[in-house]
């Protein structure tokens, strides 16, 4: 017989593959278990169709009855664009339910669970639960604070260059790791930059893999720097976002709005501030963003603590001179003592390159 582990690890395993495409919905999975045998398993697909569990249920049939249901997140208990799940496993006489973590959001978190038991359905809350809220990071984040979860990348060199002295920066990392990013693009719902790296690299911000998703591109421009003919604006391979400041220039604005660019101008007078940007991509239903800015930009996401999750691709490659970039610009601080750590690190080698990922611990906010 298998275990509630086992069951429950093919249960996120559906779910994963779906990365990318349920958001802002988080990524569930279900499987039902009738006599030792699984006969129906699902996984959400998108947001606006039917959840895990529905599909589940519909390949089990009448097998249904008397199974016991494994899902990676509480079955949801409202009337959305689709039905509430609780209800419809009770419909079907589903008797156990196995869940793996509660709905993060505190207005619904229980509620699921409540009209099981009510039921009489037993439920066991808790199997692999640091998995599944990991597996749905993006959605845990933005459900309570309704500003996306923030992921910083950058490519660089063993001393931290992301571009010779004279700005040349192709290609710094293997064709591997930069496969890996446009996998990581395809799985955001938008990535942002500077205007400099506009100008300097005119980069399509795409996600150049078989079936892959482009992200929503938005630029960090605060006077409208950025050219009329830069990919991001002509090429038409996905939707561009320019937020900006008071001193914009009124005729680019204009000319941008004319090539289909939307253009935000927030309240300050003369640069952008990253909790402007956040909020108004969070009002817009993005819940996860990819920043693959310069220093400057990544300077200030971090020192605001706006970054939740860092994705570091280091190439074994020495450049130095003192006016070469690198990938963390800004003030800086004052203090070894102050420094951001990394938490949970993973470390992987792809290629020649070795990619970090781990996830800032901040000690010191500056306003």
């Amino acid at each position: 017989m298998a275990s509630h582990d086992f069951y429950m690890q093919l249960a996120l395993e559906n779910a994963r593959a779906m990365k990318g495409q349920t958001d802002p919905n988080p990524l569930v999975g279900a499987v039902l278990v009738n006599d030792n045998r699984i006969v129906g398993i699902g996984a959400h697909l998108k947001a606006g169709e039917p959840h895990a569990e529905i599909h589940a249920l519909k390949m089990a049939g009448d097998k249904a009855k008397g199974s016991t249901a494994y899902v990676t997140l509480e079955p949801c208990s409202h009337f959305g664009r689709t039905g509430p799940c609780a209800v419809a496993l009770v419909q079907a006489g589903v008797k156990k339910v196995v869940i793996a973590t509660l709905d993060p959001n505190p207005m619904v978190s229980g509620r699921g669970v409540k009209i099981l038991e009510e039921a009489g359905i037993n439920v066991t809350v808790g199997v692999c639960e640091e998995e599944a809220k990991k597996m749905n990071e993006v959605f845990n984040k933005y459900i309570i604070n309704k500003i996306p979860f923030v992921t910083m990348k950058a490519g660089s060199t063993l001393d931290g260059k992301i571009a010779t002295v004279t700005s040349d920066s192709k290609w710094i990392t293997s064709e591997q790791s930069r496969s890996d990013v446009h996998q990581l693009r395809h799985e955001h719902q938008a990535i942002l930059v500077g205007a400099n790296t506009v100008i300097k690299d005119n980069p399509h911000l795409t996600a150049r893999i078989p079936n892959g998703r482009n992200p929503l591109r938005v630029v960090m421009d605060s006077t409208l720097r950025i050219p009329i003919e830069s990919h991001v604006v002509t090429d038409e391979q996905a939707e561009t976002w320019v937020f900006t400041s008071k001193s914009y220039d009124p005729s680019k604005k204009e000319e941008l709005e004319k090539q289909g660019v939307k253009v935000f101008i927030t309240n300050e007078e003369k640069r952008v501030k990253p909790l402007d940007v956040l909020k108004i991509l969070g009002e817009h239903s993005i819940s996860s963003l990819f920043i693959e800015g310069g220093g400057e930009i990544h300077a200030s996401f971090l020192a605001g603590g706006f970054v939740d999750k860092v994705v570091l691709y280091i190439a074994p490659k020495l450049v130095g001179g003192k006016g070469a970039p690198s990938f963390l610009g800004g003030e800086g601080v004052l203090k070894m003592a102050d420094a951001i750590e990394l938490d949970q690190m993973e470390i992987l080698t792809i290629g020649k390159d070795i990619k970090i990922t781990g996830y800032p611990v901040y000690k010191k906010v500056k306003s």
